[in-house]
């Protein structure tokens, strides 16, 4: 089986448990540190899938960061080849854009443990299905998005009704982020405290919540990128 492309937008921002389930399923994955001056790649050609990861930057800033537009395009280049896409934060906002929806600011943080709430779409999901209905992740975005046309509604929080979508039947996207390890998010907290003071979020409280939280959101993120790999088959 070909290589998953994995763009990466910020140094905290990795493919933590997606890379596990990919290694579990013997899948090989390309990552693109675009954070660190890495071109998009210019075709999705002999790739098995793709993952947008998560990034301080903001959908509709493409006029003064250069590889937005080449990530929708190969976002784009990836739905008309029907291949298994899976967006978080960041990624799931370039996937909506990609799919022709607005993607824009919310005017608030929502950053930290919050409830999702599972939609009704999700009890038949190939990804969700067996998942508990309510369960706390891990969130830290201030756009979002409209649910492209056509696509299926998945999560919501009480801040943002959209939090998770399905395009098709292989393409899925996730503003909050199941994928996280406690060194990703101890760096986060670090690395965005600039982003936490402005907000007047206290970093604290993130980083105390991972004792109660992270094993419970890990367990879930076993369930769903092992399920999305197998897509890859």
């Amino acid at each position: 089986m070909t290589d998953v492309i994995v763009l990466q937008h910020a140094a905290p921002e990795g493919p933590g448990a997606i890379g596990d389930a990919l290694k579990r399923l013997g899948v090989g994955m390309k990552t693109v540190r675009l954070d660190e001056g890495a071109p998009v790649p210019a075709s999705m050609a002999g790739a098995a899938g793709l993952v947008v990861m998560g990034g301080p930057m903001s959908v509709y800033e493409a006029d003064t960061v250069p590889h937005l537009l080449p990530e929708l395009r190969l976002i784009e280049e990836a739905l008309d080849a029907e291949l298994p896409i899976l967006g978080v934060c960041l990624g799931s906002q370039l996937l909506a854009g990609a799919l022709g929806a607005r993607v824009y600011s919310s005017g608030r943080k929502e950053i930290g443990w919050h409830e999702v709430r599972l939609g009704e779409a999700a009890r038949s999901d190939g990804l969700w299905r067996g998942v508990d209905e309510r369960f706390t992740g891990f969130h830290w975005h201030g756009d979002v998005f409209d649910l492209p046309k056509g696509a299926t509604p998945l999560a919501a929080s009480a801040m943002t009704p959209l939090q998770a979508f399905r395009a098709g039947t292989n393409a899925y996207g996730l503003l909050f982020h199941l994928e996280v390890t406690e060194p990703q998010v101890r760096d986060m907290v670090r690395t965005f405290e600039g982003e936490l003071a402005t907000a007047k979020i206290p970093g604290a409280p993130i980083v105390e919540g991972l004792a109660t939280h992270l094993k419970p959101l890990q367990r879930i993120g076993v369930h769903v990128f092992d399920r999305w790999a197998a897509l890859l088959q």
